[in-house]
């Protein structure tokens, strides 16, 4: 059966124009700047030679995709590499036992890269949160976990754990802040499993089997122990349909995402450009505009590219990973604004689905959502960026809520249900395209800086009024048009999938 619009046929191909011409306006702005302004010395701290053949400089600002490409990219193909074939010589001889050379391997892993002292560190934790896990209370397991992820979080006693990890090299603070925060994690989640299991205990074997497993250990994404303990002794290791040539397509489409952001980052300096707050104050609205989308676009790709390389090992040891989190150009709601679906899942487990319920009561709602974002900003590291961050998003997924229940309730339910659907499918795009930028303002205060953000704030919301306002919300809006477009399409797909294997049963039966 054919997926019929829900748009009308010329409302897509405006949208779509409207959409394709702006994002290219806005693209060739930043490309001005970055080509009239790559000898200022606010640039040549990273600004670096790049790709020859293409006789430009390249944006190098991300320390992260840098590392990740540069001085990590040999340990970490090296160690993978290992990790793949000595898991699968070990599962074709022993699939029961699988879980155990996964711990062994990461295991040795750990201790070469980082040392005995970081091991036991790392042991040290795992043996604190394991004791209190055997009293099953959630209460005490919720103020252990705190307490330990705390210590690496704040001062003094982060820097009194990092002195006792000796030697130095490059990636030594990265891998040690990471190593033990996930460490943690996983040790709550555990703990918390722990009380759920209503005959006996899962043991320390099953904790270190959970916790060593090398390619979530020091960078996540994180598993929830039940799903990673249920998944690791499933002895009955079976291939989906077309489960490998999917595998072999994403790697590929990593290897091309890559590319092309290296590439990008050769015309287009966006993580540069807001560091220079003297040329910002320069730039047009639009230019503004592209910057702060392509920032948080970019900060996607790299979450993407990250844990896609990550869940594709996964994947090959016969595991469901978390799956990368959903682009930030689909997100006009709060509720689906993340960057590591892990954590995420993490948090809607034990603090926010379990506190908000079903999330319709104002008050439950407020509980869930402070709760859940305090714990983030001590996963994050407290501050005063991570505060502001914090608060705003806090505010907006709140805000939604109680946006939704106003227009629940007479005369404006009364009034949308005289509303045709196109009317109301425009009306509710509008407030969807406002509250899209407001996702971009909030989350550009962790990605650059306060000061850009206020900047483009003001420029956006004040000094552009109304041309710049009403024409980037009018391109927002067609965005948001085009993706609930496809949303609608996707969910039709999904029943007609479900459907179909019922209707076959039948045809058999008959």
């Amino acid at each position: 059966m054919g997926i019929k619009s829900g748009l009308p046929r010329y409302e897509l191909y405006l949208y779509t124009a409207v959409l394709s011409g702006a994002l290219v306006w806005a693209a060739s702005w930043i490309f001005q700047a970055s080509s009239e302004n790559v000898s200022r010395k606010a640039f040549r701290e990273s600004v670096k030679p790049g790709w020859y053949y293409f006789g430009r400089k390249m944006d190098v600002a991300d320390f992260e995709w840098v590392m990740w490409f540069s001085t990590f990219r040999n340990h970490i193909l090296f160690a993978f590499a290992g990790h793949v074939i000595f898991a699968k010589i070990f599962t074709l001889l022993a699939p029961k036992h699988r879980s155990l050379i996964f711990c062994v391997y990461g295991g040795l892993a750990v201790l070469i890269t980082m040392g005995w002292t970081f091991m036991a560190l790392i042991l040290s934790h795992c043996i604190i949160l394991y004791s209190v896990a055997l009293m099953k209370m959630k209460w005490m397991c919720f103020a252990a976990g705190l307490a330990n992820l705390a210590s690496i979080k704040l001062e003094p006693y982060n820097s009194w754990q990092e002195k006792m990890v000796t030697g130095s090299f490059d990636l030594q603070d990265i891998l040690f802040y990471g190593g033990c925060g996930f460490t943690i994690m996983r040790c709550m989640s555990f703990a918390l499993e722990n009380c759920e299991k209503k005959d006996g205990n899962y043991t320390f074997c099953d904790l270190m089997k959970y916790n060593f497993y090398l390619p979530f250990f020091f960078f996540g994404p994180i598993m929830t122990f039940d799903k990673y303990h249920a998944q690791v002794n499933n002895a009955n290791l079976t291939r989906k349909e077309r489960e490998m040539w999917n595998i072999t397509t994403k790697a590929i489409l990593h290897l091309s995402i890559i590319l092309s952001v290296d590439a990008f980052f050769h015309y287009l300096y966006i993580l540069t450009i807001p560091s220079d707050m003297k040329l910002v104050t320069k730039l047009s609205d639009w230019c503004l505009a592209g910057l702060a989308y392509f920032n948080l676009v970019y900060d996607w790709l790299k979450a993407a590219v990250m844990f896609g390389v990550i869940n594709t090992v996964a994947t090959l040891d016969h595991l469901d990973p978390p799956q990368p989190p959903k682009c930030i150009t689909m997100l006009y709601v709060f509720a689906e604004t993340h960057f590591d679906r892990g954590i995420n899942d993490w948090l809607c487990k034990y603090v926010y689905d379990y506190i908000g319920g079903n999330h319709d009561q104002i008050f439950k709602e407020l509980l869930a959502t402070i709760s859940t974002f305090a714990i983030t900003t001590l996963w994050l590291g407290p501050c005063e960026l991570v505060y502001i961050w914090s608060f705003f998003n806090c505010f907006g997924l709140n805000f939604e809520l109680w946006v939704e229940k106003l227009f629940s309730i007479p005369p404006f339910s009364t009034m949308e249900g005289f509303m045709g659907d196109a009317m109301s499918r425009r009306i509710r795009g509008l407030f969807n395209a406002a509250n899209f930028w407001a996702i971009v303002l909030y989350n550009i205060l962790s990605l650059n800086s306060l000061e850009f953000a206020k900047m483009v704030g003001r420029r956006l919301i004040f000094k552009g009024f109304p041309l710049s306002t009403i024409s980037v919300l009018l391109v927002t809006y067609c965005g948001v048009q085009l993706i609930k477009e496809y949303e609608r399409q996707q969910a039709i797909l999904e029943d007609e999938q479900r459907i179909k294997p019922i209707d076959d049963g039948k045809e058999k039966e008959e």
